[in-house]
């Protein structure tokens, strides 16, 4: 089996019905947080800002996105619950037939963004 080597083959490799959900999820990744490093980790598109940001993943009826935990709040997470989606401790889960949920995946992004931009600054001032 080849081995992917970018964001692009990945997303054209998978399933046509995953297609137009994980080009939202780039998009959304890209154009809220300007200055990120985008490529394959694990196999999977994953995107690096001041450390493992977040990625994403094409399963059989659903994509992955998975962001870590400690950044979604406990209102955030009925919200989405709420309209149908599935949440793991780091990961929301998007059927290919869900519209992808942009506004809170904007607040994500930002969450973690300001988590790691935190973290690495901790880790500088030691």
């Amino acid at each position: 089996m080849t081995k992917i080597q970018d964001v692009t083959t990945y997303i054209l490799k998978a399933d046509e019905e995953a297609q137009p959900v994980m080009e939202v999820l780039r998009q959304i990744i890209l154009e809220t947080i300007p200055g990120l490093e985008e490529k394959i980790s694990y196999n999977v598109p994953f995107y690096h800002y001041h450390g493992q940001f977040v990625g994403f993943s094409a399963h059989k009826q659903h994509i992955s996105f998975g962001f870590g935990a400690d950044v979604v709040t406990a209102e955030m997470r009925s919200e989405l619950e709420a309209k149908g989606y599935k949440l793991g401790k780091g990961t929301l889960q998007i059927k290919f037939n869900q519209a992808v949920p942009v506004a809170e995946i904007k607040t994500i992004l930002k969450a973690k963004a300001v988590l790691n931009s935190e973290i690495e600054r901790t880790k500088n001032n030691k």
